[in-house]
């Protein structure tokens, strides 16, 4: 890497860092390839943000070099959680601050431990599957480090990233890329799954769940919310189904009004409705405490 590609590379990162201090407290970004990123073509450089600001939204694409955006509470509760979020896009992008950022500020408001995921985009559906495997492991390695129980990290993601939060949730007993370190014989097993308005769930025949999701005993439990007038909007109930068929414990709430991709922001009922019964699902799971 050249002088000039390397101030610049520097400095995006420094853009990055800065923009998710806007809305919490960070202490640390973590890179989660430490040499070649498995499966991989291009060269490690800052991801790009798109010229698409509308919604104020900050839209990043072009990953190479996934990276976990640490978020630590400034009280933490007693329940020693941790939560990786995935944020959507189709696939295509980022949509980084609406379903990263402030959902990470939300959940330090309530006492847990976020990691924002950048995860690889565009059209890199296998290796943004390698990304969240590599993150669960390193942040389950670095447990203490952070005051997290290793069994008690779950993970959350929006549309493409629900997507993903289910595939990371079904398929951690698959070796998705060669192992590089010892952090890689770490479980990369969520330990719950939350899911907001997820998408490609029903990619199997007729709807059906789609055929990567294998779901077992060691399955995790899951929250799910959605509304009726997504298009996306049978991949819960189809994910719901499944579960239910297998038994494992899982909360879907659907409204009839939101649509998709409303993140948190006031204004959409779906919006203002999840994350007042997302917090009573993880208060019931792991009964957290207020440190004072």
């Amino acid at each position: 890497m050249n002088f000039k590609k390397y101030v610049l590379y520097h400095l995006s990162i420094i853009i990055l860092f800065f923009s998710s201090l806007a809305y919490s407290q960070t202490e640390e970004t973590i890179y989660l390839w430490p040499n070649d990123v498995p499966g991989e073509k291009d060269t490690k450089h800052p991801p790009r943000q798109t010229d698409d600001i509308s919604g104020n939204v900050i839209r990043l694409t072009d990953v190479t070099n996934p990276i976990l955006t640490v978020f630590v509470p400034d009280k933490r509760n007693n329940s020693n959680v941790g939560i990786i979020i995935s944020p959507g896009g189709g696939y295509q992008y980022l949509g980084v601050n609406k379903e990263g950022y402030e959902i990470a500020k939300w959940l330090n408001d309530l006492g847990y431990a976020a990691f924002v995921l950048t995860y690889r985009v565009p059209d890199k559906q296998e290796g943004a599957l390698n990304d969240i495997q590599r993150a669960l492991r390193i942040i389950r390695n670095d447990s203490k480090k952070y005051n997290i129980n290793p069994k008690k990290i779950g993970v959350m993601g929006f549309s493409a990233g629900g997507s993903l939060s289910a595939r990371a949730s079904t398929n951690f007993n698959k070796d998705t890329y060669q192992k590089i370190d010892d952090i890689d014989n770490i479980s990369c097993r969520p330990d719950f799954s939350m899911l907001i308005y997820p998408a490609y769930l029903d990619n199997g025949e007729n709807r059906t769940l789609t055929p990567e999701l294998i779901i077992t005993e060691e399955t995790p439990p899951f929250f799910i919310f959605e509304t009726a007038d997504d298009p996306y909007g049978n991949s819960a109930l189809v994910m719901t189904t499944a579960l239910r068929d297998n038994k494992i414990p899982v909360e879907l709430h659907y409204l009839s009004k939101g649509g998709h991709g409303y993140g948190m922001r006031s204004g959409n009922i779906a919006a203002e409705t999840w994350p007042s019964l997302a917090e009573n699902w993880l208060s019931i799971m792991f009964k957290p405490k207020q440190e004072r």
